[in-house]
């Protein structure tokens, strides 16, 4: 996977067709549970982890230097309007992704995340693509709005599928981490339960995976953020941020508009790229005419003082 270009003129006639079908973007999401009682749900067949090898992000002639980018966000009740905000805003997305020169070829995909202990779909898995193949991902979503009440989801089963089930050229071939995004508002269970692991992906494991052992070996070749956005259920609950603050430091973004969600992964990834310091990032969305530069910028604020320090120990001990 991971051929073609992105054309922005092609998601521009795919959503033109919908609303002129009366055909939402999550097509496959509302047509299943209009007229499917839950018992019945089930992953869309191109996203349903059971039975997979891997997920692959290589280069080709096209792609030379791939650069594997995972965007994963919780689908239970109180996160149900991210994967929509996501759809509309692919666009700006790649279009800072690529016009800005952050990355020359960015391979995305996109998948879902629930609750094992409760609900039909706990997992859900797309493809790293290149074109505008990405949208169809996010179309086929199952938007279960589940969850189990409490303040934990199954983050762990999407890390232990990064860890496990991915195949990525960034880093196997040049030695450079790909990206992963988790879009949350909840903890983790502290293990990947192995007959979880059994029943959502097949795997014949046999003993539980502790989340932290889980999490090393995926940050051999993926670099983790959490992202916390606005209007969440558990925003401004401690356990919640100080479980994922102990898990990933300052990779933890606190998102106060969830708007602008496509371009605080843009710009994280620019920072992580070193294509761009934050101030430019931020002239880059004013350039593309984006709104978001404000809430970008408390966002990220922490991370790029965090990195400036990593990179120039004595400049950055000394700013605010």
């Amino acid at each position: 996977m991971g051929s073609g270009t992105w054309s922005t003129n092609v998601y521009g006639a795919a959503a033109s067709y919908r609303a002129a079908t009366g055909t939402g973007a999550f097509d496959y999401s509302d047509r299943l549970t209009a007229s499917a009682p839950r018992q019945s749900w089930k992953a869309h067949p191109s996203l349903d982890p059971k039975g997979l090898t891997r997920r692959e992000s290589r280069d080709s002639d096209e792609h030379p230097t791939s650069l594997a980018i995972s965007v994963i966000f919780d689908v239970t009740g109180s996160m149900g309007s991210v994967p929509r905000v996501l759809q509309t805003k692919l666009p700006e997305l790649f279009g800072l992704l690529l016009s800005k020169g952050y990355v020359a070829h960015p391979q995305i995909l996109f998948g879902a995340v629930g609750d094992a202990t409760c609900d039909r779909v706990p997992l859900q898995l797309g493809q790293f693509e290149s074109d505008n193949r990405m949208d169809e991902d996010l179309g086929n979503i199952l938007l279960e709005g589940g969850g189990g009440g409490q303040m934990t989801e199954s983050y762990e089963l999407a890390l232990y599928a990064m860890a496990r089930h991915t195949s990525i050229d960034c880093h196997d071939k040049r030695g450079r981490r790909g990206y992963l995004f988790l879009i949350g508002d909840e903890m983790p269970y502290g293990k990947v339960k192995a007959r979880e692991i059994r029943a959502v992906f097949g795997d014949p494991v046999q003993e539980d995976i502790p989340l932290p052992a889980i999490l090393a070996e995926l940050r051999r070749s993926f670099e983790v953020f959490f992202i916390l956005p606005a209007g969440a259920a558990h925003v401004g609950d401690t356990a919640v941020l100080g479980t994922w603050r102990k898990l990933l430091g300052q990779n933890v973004i606190e998102l106060d508009d969830l708007d602008a969600v496509c371009e605080t992964i843009a710009l994280t990834i620019g920072l992580g790229e070193e294509a761009v310091d934050l101030a430019a990032g931020l002239d880059d969305l004013a350039d593309i005419g984006s709104d978001a530069g404000e809430t970008v910028s408390r966002a990220l604020s922490p991370l790029a003082r965090a990195r400036a320090a990593r990179t120039h120990p004595r400049r950055g001990a000394t700013r605010p």
